[in-house]
């Protein structure tokens, strides 16, 4: 009988022993509650117009350069002409500045300062002949002084001719003038520049590959400048945002690879943390976790690869884990 209470009190021992050995082990910790975010991209024109073409449908998917839509452009091609002209005209008055004179208007100097040449021998032989009556006095002496001021203005008149043509046989004498004939060419070419730039943004392409979220105008409607007309959810876009309490922020880091499981994923998806929140905020409402409820946590936001993130839906519910040995 003694035995049989003995071994009844062993076994009463070991059975309390599992069950406080059980009731010290914790449960695994659930992972962190969050779901799938995107950062959509507006696309828009800088100048206003009618929507000329609806390339790419909401919902579907486009590669990086696809062209999205195309307002109208006519006002703005005008413009490219217009500068271009005035840019044309610039760089012609400039290149004439720099050259030489034409042949016929330099053969027509030369012969000017032929004539002044003989204008002013003639001019000097008459004040010669004057001045010697004079010294005799044959004549007055206004008629000498009327034959000096001739023979100045001979003399005047032949520098005079021999300036323009050397003005017109070299462009050094027109520097500030060719100068600025290059200023305004360049303004023009810069303005062809800035009309053409204006006249491309008419037609907005896809700065990377992505899916069309959605469109807000139908061609043939107005589109103000400025005014999104398609938005575009690119690949690389997509993020896992999780909210972590406090007891467990330590053991997350920049740069630290996790894993978010849903529902109907067929294997987890990986990512790595690339923002963790500076200050704690509420439990926002859509995280129905019980645990989390009515708890400050920190929001943590992970990007997976390229390649994981085409499948992700933003709004998806997910549980992130940190990447490591099976629990």
């Amino acid at each position: 009988m003694k035995r049989l209470v003995d071994e009844w009190r062993v076994r009463g021992v070991a059975l309390a022993v599992v069950l406080l050995l059980g009731g010290c082990q914790r449960e695994a910790p659930a992972g962190f509650s969050g779901y799938v975010e995107g950062e959509y991209l507006y696309l828009a024109a800088p100048q206003g117009g009618y929507l000329q073409t609806l390339d790419a449908a909401r919902g579907t998917r486009v590669a990086a350069g696809a062209r999205l839509f195309e307002i109208a452009a006519e006002p703005e091609a005008y413009a490219v002409g217009a500068a271009q002209a005035r840019a044309d005209s610039a760089r012609e008055r400039a290149r004439n500045l720099r050259a030489p004179g034409r042949v016929s208007e330099i053969a027509a100097l030369a012969a000017q300062v032929r004539a002044a040449e003989s204008a002013l021998r003639l001019a000097q032989t008459q004040f010669a002949q004057q001045e010697s009556l004079a010294s005799r006095n044959f004549i007055s002496q206004a008629r000498l002084d009327e034959a000096r001021a001739g023979r100045d203005s001979a003399a005047a008149q032949l520098d005079a001719a021999r300036q323009q043509l050397a003005t017109r046989q070299a462009a050094l004498g027109r520097g500030p003038e060719v100068r600025a004939a290059e200023a305004e060419t360049a303004a023009a070419v810069a303005g062809v520049a800035q009309a053409r730039w204006q006249l491309e943004r008419k037609t907005v392409l896809a700065p990377a590959a992505g899916e069309v979220a959605e469109t807000y105008f139908h061609p043939g409607e107005w589109v103000p400048a400025g005014s999104a007309v398609a938005s575009l959810l690119p690949d690389a876009s997509r993020l896992i945002r999780f909210f972590v309490p406090e007891t467990a922020l330590a053991g997350l880091r920049a740069g630290q690879a996790v894993e978010a499981r849903c529902d109907g994923c067929a294997t987890p998806i990986a990512a790595k943390i690339d923002f963790i929140a500076a200050q704690p905020e509420y439990t926002p409402p859509v995280i129905f976790s019980r645990e989390s409820r009515s708890r400050l946590v920190y929001r943590v936001e992970a990007r997976p690869a390229a390649a994981d993130a085409i499948g992700l839906r933003p709004g998806l519910p997910v549980e992130v884990h940190p990447a490591g040995p099976a629990r």
